[in-house]
């Protein structure tokens, strides 16, 4: 066996999977053998998540049975509520809080003592996880606007369910498809930190809510789920400061600063998901007359990438780059970006853990060891 040690674990091959699909030379992204420029445009949230977790796009009749039983499932007990009621007391982050109330579900679950071998089971479990989770994050942030949680409205899709409880009005078409895409675009990307922690810890038989929680924990860290925040914080210092777009991007990187939503582990060339979400803000700020998030973004990314080379530099703008622009522009608070990428990626999260139990073995790498080898011992009262 090598000892070659691969820092990340990049390179490494670890699992085989049917989920998803990146060629990061090629800017593409499939899920199961489908585009993600044609699901994007064609497909709902519900539809791909049914695709990730049986393999196949739905049939209708597949389809509105799925949607009616994500529907009956939203609702999350009063002691979910008054928890978070408690976390928003003392201003905890959403992501944090978001965390907690996941771990929270597996109390209220209707079958506890399910084998966690059971495929079908897991499937329940992450379809209520998956569920729920748009009513806890709208509901976390009405509290923390000092309002009362509204309870989910039946009739609505997964993302206009979201908005109705976040907004406490129904939202228009075009918000509604808006945030649909978005969920679609961030369901699964390969094995990502949060994917492959729910991975890790489904392969030691730990129940479903215990993955997904692990995956909302490696989603808070700042360098995977929280670009996307960064990208608009920036943008509105942009809007906020007395230059233009242009010069407060020299002058950014004449000070050394990093721009955030550029570079990607994965991709040599623009995220493709970036190019969908690009049109989509552009298509708000025309639909809104207020244009100027889609173009501080756009001379920003023209900037960086025809008079700084970043393309060249394998630097191109990835999937946080505009959609930080497109839920600011729905109204979402910045914080909460993060947590609407839980919101999406638990879909992808769910559907790898099945894949990982159709053929488990417990993740097991090792180390190299460093260390010293033949320390001598010294007694307590010498040292």
């Amino acid at each position: 066996m090598s000892g070659e040690v691969q820092k990340g674990l990049e390179g490494v091959v670890v699992a085989e999977s049917q989920l998803s699909f990146i060629d990061g030379d090629e800017g593409r992204l499939i899920y199961r053998g489908h585009d993600i420029e044609t699901l994007a445009a064609e497909a709902s949230y519900e539809e791909v998540l049914y695709l990730l977790w049986h393999g196949s796009l739905p049939t209708a009749d597949e389809l509105s049975a799925f949607t009616a039983t994500m529907a009956e499932e939203r609702a999350v007990d009063d002691e979910v509520h008054s928890v978070l009621a408690d976390l928003a007391a003392v201003d905890e982050s959403p992501m944090a809080a978001l965390r907690t109330a996941v771990s929270m579900l597996s109390a209220s679950d209707p079958e506890p003592d399910a084998d966690p071998e059971d495929q079908t089971a897991r499937l329940r479990q992450g379809r209520r996880i998956t569920a729920k989770i748009p009513t806890i994050l709208a509901a976390y942030q009405r509290l923390r606007d000092g309002e009362e949680p509204l309870s989910p409205r039946e009739g609505l899709s997964h993302a206009a369910n979201f908005l109705y409880m976040l907004t406490g009005e129904e939202p228009d078409e075009v918000a509604e498809e808006t945030l649909d895409m978005a969920l679609i675009l961030h369901a699964d990307h390969g094995l990502n930190a949060s994917t492959f922690t729910s991975m890790v810890i489904a392969s030691t038989l730990a129940d479903t809510y215990s993955a997904v929680a692990g995956g909302v924990g490696a989603l808070s860290g700042p360098l995977h789920g929280g670009a996307n925040q960064d990208v608009m914080e920036t943008l509105i210092e942009v809007d906020r400061s007395e230059k233009d777009a242009l010069q407060w991007v020299r002058d950014a990187l004449d000070n050394g600063r990093k721009i955030p939503g550029f570079g990607h582990r994965v991709y040599n060339v623009k995220d493709p998901r970036a190019v969908i979400l690009e049109e989509k803000s552009r298509e708000l700020g025309d639909a809104s007359g207020e244009k100027k998030w889609y173009d501080h973004a756009n001379e920003i990314e023209q900037y960086l990438v025809e008079e700084q080379n970043f393309a060249e530099k394998g630097l191109a703008p990835n999937v946080d780059f505009y959609s930080g622009t497109v839920y600011y522009q729905l109204g979402i608070p910045v914080d909460m970006f993060t947590p609407i990428f839980a919101m999406s990626r638990v879909g992808g999260w769910v559907a790898h853990v099945l894949e990982q139990l159709e053929d488990n073995r417990i993740m097991r790498p090792r180390a190299k060891y460093t260390g010293e080898k033949d320390a001598e011992w010294v007694p307590l009262g010498d040292r």
